[in-house]
């Protein structure tokens, strides 16, 4: 009798850790005496204890923090940029067999495209176009990750950090920029207003009495007014007899 439980205790130890099972966004990537042979999964997966090895591959989206790099930019700026991958194994054969340990290679991808790429543009760029970089740095690292069986779904640049010095450059620019802006509309409206004031003189000197009622209605406005002191407009009709009596 015991002769026969021994073995069944022994063939039921050997199920219990062949047995596998695994989730639905998980694969294994099963190698047979150190050979690849297949990708199996998700749910029950028999591997063979000895002759067997399975890798455990998530195909969910992973996040990775991208730490902050020093980065010289085109106009010679030191900042301290740092962003945020979205990535995830689309092939976990070449996810496993392909590259040692993808998560950390993507990693250091990630630095070294982040560097390469914003060292290529001006601050402002930086500060202004941080969607055209982050497609630039996206399809670069896409590019290169995908012998791995890697497909980047997402970058997107954080933090672009200035030092004070900097800071204060651009406080002084920004403000030197608003009141030229000012000093254009001032300047634009004070030649709009003479352009107007050109034009309605222009229409008065061709009609007299439009000038005899803009007297009329200016003396009604000052009448209006509690002032203690009336001046009133000399006619320009009066000044004109005046100069021909003056010229007889």
């Amino acid at each position: 009798m015991t002769s026969l439980i021994l073995p069944a205790a022994l063939i039921l130890a050997l199920i219990v850790l062949s047995v596998r099972i695994l989730p639905e966004y998980e694969r294994g990537v099963v190698f047979f005496l150190g050979r690849f042979q297949a990708v199996k999964g998700p749910g029950l997966v028999l591997v063979v204890p000895g002759f067997q090895k399975m890798i455990r591959v998530d195909l969910r989206i992973i996040t990775l923090d991208v730490p902050s790099q020093d980065v010289i930019s085109q106009d010679n700026v030191t900042v301290r940029v740092n962003a945020v991958l979205y990535f995830r194994v689309v092939d976990p054969e070449k996810a496993i067999i392909r590259v040692e340990d993808y998560f950390s290679a993507t990693s250091q991808l990630s630095q070294t495209t982040l560097r390469s790429v914003l060292g290529k543009h001006d601050l402002d760029e930086m500060l202004s176009e941080r969607d055209k970089l982050n497609d630039d740095i996206q399809e670069i690292i896409d590019a290169q990750t995908e012998d791995w069986g890697i497909k980047v779904a997402n970058v997107e640049i954080k933090h672009v950090d200035l030092d004070e010095s900097m800071i204060r450059a651009i406080a002084r620019q920004a403000e030197a920029e608003r009141e030229r802006r000012a000093k254009v509309i001032h300047a634009e409206g004070e030649q709009q207003a003479s352009e107007k004031l050109l034009a309605a003189a222009n229409v008065m000197s061709e009609n007299p009495a439009a000038l005899q009622l803009r007297y009329l209605q200016t003396m009604s406005d000052m009448a209006q007014k509690n002032a203690s002191t009336v001046v009133l407009p000399f006619p320009f009709d009066l000044m004109e007899a005046f100069k021909g009596m003056i010229k007889k």
